[in-house]
């Protein structure tokens, strides 16, 4: 009896990595803000018809990681990949809970965010190295690329080989340029996008089908 309970223990794990595979599960990456939710939201809404979760001025507003499983994208070239969506925190070497407190916050609610925000980008970058098979960067490209946390989080990526699109997003911002981003990181695809507006964003779903198909 214990041979038999142990043989269908090992054929479900086997059977859970086989349907585990046929997803590849992408993690949506950047700094605090560049926009990541909003572009995360609207894969999952233009492909399912659901959401992932709120978007805020405030930055951390997301500070876990949230996982959409199964959604299938389909190129006007007509190839199409399936694919989990990860939508993780923003990533900064430094979260200070004044930063909070600077939006209106009280204190005790700050320190708490501060503290869940630095937990969650952890987590993040456990997922980063363990569970990612590819990765969509996100920038606001209003701001400086050539920033620290940038180069490092190309640079971890890139160690690990992982397959990766650089979004130049608010393209609809007048002070836009996503062309420093191209300049920053030439290495890798940068498709310029407006994630609130949509502008663009059929560009990154046929490069998406290209990558991580």
């Amino acid at each position: 009896m214990n041979f038999f309970v142990r043989t269908r223990k090992k054929f479900s794990k086997l059977l859970r990595i086989f349907l585990r595979k046929k997803s590849a599960r992408i993690g949506i990456y950047g700094p605090p803000n560049a926009g990541k939710t909003t572009l995360a939201n609207r894969i999952v809404r233009d492909w399912t018809g659901d959401a992932v979760g709120p978007v805020s001025e405030i930055p951390h507003e997301t500070r876990r990681a949230r996982r959409k499983e199964n959604i299938i994208i389909t190129g006007l070239n007509g190839n199409s990949v399936t694919i989990d969506i990860v939508d993780t925190p923003g990533v900064t070497t430094k979260i200070d809970y004044h930063e909070f407190i600077e939006y209106g916050l009280e204190k005790e609610e700050a320190i708490t965010r501060a503290r869940e925000a630095t937990e969650g980008v952890a987590e993040a970058m456990h997922w980063l190295r363990e569970d990612i098979d590819g990765v969509i960067y996100m920038l606001d490209s209003t701001l400086d690329p050539f920033m620290q946390v940038n180069i490092m989080m190309v640079g971890i990526i890139e160690s690990r080989s992982l397959p990766v699109i650089i979004v130049a997003n608010k393209i609809d911002l007048p002070d836009a340029a996503p062309s420093r981003i191209r300049s920053a990181f030439p290495q890798h695809p940068v498709i310029p996008i407006s994630g609130l507006e949509g502008d663009n964003v059929d560009q990154l779903y046929e490069k998406m089908t290209e990558y991580f198909g």
